[in-house]
């Protein structure tokens, strides 16, 4: 009995049994064909089995059919595979290849390049369902990790998604706010820190405390400005001519008893500006070492508000509204949250989720009292986004 060389060596190469049905892979002068096809439904161990007692002389010929068997299916691989006395002239390359590869190429250094393109490209291809959830999540206070569990997305992906959307936030929140007619501005400072805090950040090599300067309009609550950095007279003389470019007209500021503000409101508004602080006396009753009373709320005992410059106002001379946002950017701002391993880890990740909850605030988050969102109050836009548009317009 006469056998097809080519049909039993593609059986052998790729490790499939043929079964009797078709005449495409038949042993010559056999009355039983074998169907290749049929073949793929046999058990692993049979086929592992015929695969280990295949004796086949060079490794190299079984992968360059599996190869075109990916590729093209039986009848590919029966006409292409390099077998031992046929090399036609698509099998010649794939074999010259797969032994220059074998030899010459590090493996390891081709698995990192697949998997870092495929994390490209899954983070490239992401679909925008998990896009706006992920980032509606990141903007509602969940984790990162927390994120991951529920979406099913990486937190390396989310992480990158989040950083993009922040810059682009930032770039929105730059462009919108301009032109605007504010009358009471207050403005504050939140504490965070970056990597450690201040006491181990020359140690660890971290960044350290990092203080976000926030203005709100006490009429619309929208927050025109914010800077992220140290709380020092650069940085509050940066908060103030950012400030100061964006309105049009004479505004009141107030702010708490900071001393960089009064020269950084100068420097910024010159003379057309009414400033107004408010100084807080606290009691020292709670400030004990045990851990129940370490973050209560210190008791204010005295409230004085005073006139630095211009008329401002004094019964409109407070910071209640911004440290009630304070309140809601740590509820909402997952690295802001005391107590918990939540922090950012660098500068630039801190600045983005920053720039995002503050955008997301704005343009998305419709306010309890106003009934729409600040931007809306302000007149900046005529109505809410949807965390979709506003991914959208960051690019996304």
């Amino acid at each position: 009995m006469r056998v097809n060389f080519k049909s039993v060596w593609v059986r052998r190469l790729i490790g499939k049994l043929g079964v009797p049905y078709n005449r495409r892979l038949r042993v010559r002068g056999s009355p039983h064909p074998y169907d290749y096809d049929a073949g793929l439904s046999l058990p692993a161990a049979v086929s592992n089995a015929f695969r280990n007692q295949s004796g086949l002389p060079v490794l190299e010929w079984r992968i360059a059919a599996l190869i075109c068997f990916a590729s093209g299916g039986a009848t590919r691989t029966e006409n292409t595979s390099p077998l031992t006395f046929c090399v036609p002239i698509f099998g010649l390359p794939i074999l010259f290849f797969i032994y220059f590869v074998y030899n010459y190429v590090d493996t390891n250094i081709l698995i990192v390049y697949v998997n870092v393109n495929k994390e490209n490209d899954m983070a490239n291809n992401l679909e925008t369902e998990k896009k706006v959830l992920a980032v509606s999540m990141l903007a509602e206070g969940n984790s990162i990790r927390s994120i991951e569990r529920m979406t099913v997305v990486h937190r390396d992906t989310i992480m990158r998604l989040g950083i993009r959307v922040g810059e682009g936030c930032q770039k929105i929140m730059d462009a919108k706010m301009r032109g605007l007619s504010c009358k009471q501005i207050e403005c504050d400072e939140i504490w965070g820190f970056i990597g450690a805090k201040r006491k181990n950040a020359d140690r660890v090599g971290a960044y350290g405390d990092v203080w976000t300067f926030i203005a709100l309009d006490a009429d619309t609550k929208l927050i025109p400005s914010f800077i992220v950095g140290k709380r020092d007279s650069y940085h509050a003389r940066a908060f103030m001519e950012d400030l100061a470019g964006r309105m049009t007209n004479r505004i009141q500021v107030s702010t708490d008893s900071l001393s960089t503000y009064p020269d950084a409101i100068e420097r910024g508004f010159g003379t057309e500006v009414d400033h107004g602080q408010i100084v807080k006396t606290y009691s020292l009753s709670a400030l004990g070492k045990e851990a129940a009373v370490r973050y209560s709320p210190v008791e204010v005992v005295k409230v004085e508000r005073t006139i630095v410059s211009g008329m401002p106002d004094v019964n409109r001379i407070t910071t209640s509204h911004v440290e009630s946002q304070n309140l809601t950017l740590r509820m909402h701002c997952r690295r802001l949250t005391r107590l918990t391993n939540a922090y950012s880890k660098k500068f630039e990740n801190f600045q983005a989720a920053v720039a995002l909850n503050f955008a997301y605030y704005n343009f998305c988050k419709t306010h309890n009292s106003l009934r729409m969102t600040p931007a809306q109050a302000a007149g900046v836009e005529s109505s809410a986004w949807t965390v979709a548009e506003l991914i959208e317009r960051c690019g996304e």
